[in-house]
């Protein structure tokens, strides 16, 4: 389907509204590469100084396919946006919609201007809703969306396009502002709100409070787009609750130009994005509605307590925690960790019955946890990711590194012929070895070698496959988990003896929500850990 929107002819209608999947340049050129009815790609919303956010938890479900979420207008920063975006390869037919914000007239001008110039137009978020002194706090002042759109229009020379909130009871009158200050077009809506969800009585969202979307904001976001529609001809982008290829015909009905789609994406895999994408676009062709059958409703983000039993330190920065029950998790799969103020954090369970996790000290939320008391209650959502699947006649070659052992144990147990190669660097950083020997061959190589081998594990790995025939090599799966540059050296190595397709790998990227939405764990291919792995196969 092709789609007029300023002089480009797009290969698709819809966009993927600002902070949702499309937070990572990878991610964004990935879509450009193989998603062609996206023809509207928005950028993360960006500032002209870096933020860390809201601590986690940053998303929350309130009922299937409805969310409240509070992540903080998280970015780097406008000059290191620039960047990114400079490497960004974009495609024709297709728009790149930088989202961008400000705590002031000055601040959305400074960063148009470091934008603009990687940028097919710019979004002026002028609604979100939980950030203060920003977005909705802005776009709720008539007389401040003028000044602002006019102020950005004063200084660059492509499309801005402000996003108004739904959060006013006259959107037609902010539009109408929009419009006087030179807006090119215009979007709504974003989330509504804020909202509030609770667990086990405690607040959720780390910030308290959070901006709502999913289907049930679909009649805001249309009662918007129809009343902005009354008051200019301009192209409008609508988003909000989208879901099905009727919705899609709604919000044309009611005078969009472009529609997003947001929260409809989550827990889909990157594969199953565009697959869900392209039977959206034939519903519209073919007069269907059948593309809603795509969207997982069944994702749980519900809390389930666990009380700490034991707190065993392995050394001054380890340390595993054992719970009182046992939590359902495949292997492969991984878990988040919830304390109520504190904040949450993913894990891979060490093991299942019980469950027992291992921490290593980073920052504050696993810094609190090395010293947690036994008793403690704790919360558990999960589990995340997808299982691995070895073949049935594989051998497993587990190859870990720090705390990676907890994501491949599990894998070595359940699956049998298994060999685990654990890296660390003294002696005293190693763990659970005693119970790893019981279940495979174990290979320990530590860098001062005060056990085992003396040297990388990498460097250990190659001694053991040098010694193996071709048809052993063949019959070959890996699994990876560690340090980024550990996992990177054992890839290279596992490809000089081994196919791509019999290489798995989890690197620890970010991960925030874990359920694919916010893009935070985005690999440089495009492919987001939370739902695409934490396993990723290596690819060609």
């Amino acid at each position: 389907m092709n789609t007029e929107f300023f002089g480009k002819t797009l290969s698709g209608p819809f966009t993927i509204p600002s902070g949702i999947v499309t937070t990572a340049t990878p991610i964004i050129q990935y879509i450009f590469d193989h998603m062609p009815e996206v023809g509207v790609v928005t950028t993360k919303s960006t500032g002209l100084k870096p933020r860390t956010g809201y601590r986690e938890p940053v998303f929350s479900q309130y009922a299937p396919g409805c969310f409240v979420n509070a992540v903080g207008l998280t970015n780097p920063g406008a000059h290191k946006s620039a960047e990114l975006l400079a490497q960004l390869q974009v495609p024709e037919d297709r728009f790149l919609l930088t989202s961008i914000f400000g705590g002031s007239v000055e601040e959305f001008v400074e960063v148009a201007q470091i934008l603009a110039p990687f940028s097919n137009g710019l979004e002026l978020n002028l609604s979100c809703p939980h950030a203060s002194g920003y977005g909705m706090a802005m776009g709720q002042d008539p007389e401040v969306v003028r000044e602002i759109t006019a102020a950005v229009k004063a200084v660059v020379a492509i499309p801005v396009i402000p996003k108004l909130t739904p959060n006013t009871p006259n959107i037609g009158e902010i539009a109408k502002a929009a419009i006087a200050g030179g807006a090119d077009g215009l979007c709504a809506i974003n989330t509504v709100g804020p909202g509030y969800t609770s667990a086990h009585g405690h607040p959720v969202l780390s910030n308290g409070a959070g901006g709502m979307s999913g289907k049930g904001v679909l009649p805001i976001g249309l009662k918007c787009v129809r009343e902005m529609a009354a008051v200019t001809d301009r192209p409008i982008i609508g988003c909000g609750g989208v879901s099905s290829a009727d919705d899609v015909r709604a919000y044309f009905d009611a005078g969009a130009t472009v529609v997003g789609i947001g929260s409809s994406l989550i827990g889909l895999t990157t594969d199953e994005i565009a697959g869900y994408f392209k039977v959206l676009a034939a519903d519209l062709e073919n007069e269907r509605n059948s593309a809603e059958s795509h969207i997982r409703y069944d994702i749980d983000m519900s809390f389930h307590p666990v009380t700490l039993v034991e707190n065993k330190r392995v050394c001054e920065d380890i340390t595993i925690l054992t719970f009182d029950r046992k939590i359902n998790v495949q292997a492969g799969e991984f878990i988040f960790l919830w304390l109520p103020g504190v904040g949450e954090k993913p894990f891979s369970a060490l093991t299942d019955d019980p469950f027992s996790l291992v921490v290593i000290d980073v920052g504050i939320f696993t810094h609190t946890l090395m010293d947690l008391p036994p008793g403690t209650e704790a919360y558990v959502r999960g589990p995340h990711g997808i299982p691995v699947g070895p073949p049935d006649d594989a051998k497993i070659m587990a190859v870990a590194g720090g705390t990676g052992l907890a994501a491949v144990y599990q894998i070595a147990r359940d699956f049998g012929n298994a060999e685990i190669f654990a890296g660390a660097r003294t002696a005293q950083r190693l763990y659970y070895l005693d119970e790893c020997r019981l279940i495979a061959d174990v290979h320990v190589a530590t860098d001062d070698g005060s056990a085992g081998y003396q040297g990388v594990v990498t460097e250990l790995l190659r001694e053991r496959l040098q010694e193996m025939t071709p048809d052993e090599q063949d019959q070959l799966v890996f699994y990876n988990c560690g340090p980024q540059p550990m996992v990177h050296a054992a890839i290279a190595l596992q490809r000089e003896f081994c196919r791509p397709e019999q290489i798995f790998s989890a690197i620890d990227y970010l991960t925030k929500c874990g359920v694919g939405i916010c893009g935070a764990c985005a690999a440089p291919d495009g492919r987001r850990l939370c739902v695409d792995g934490p396993f990723l196969e290596a690819l060609c």
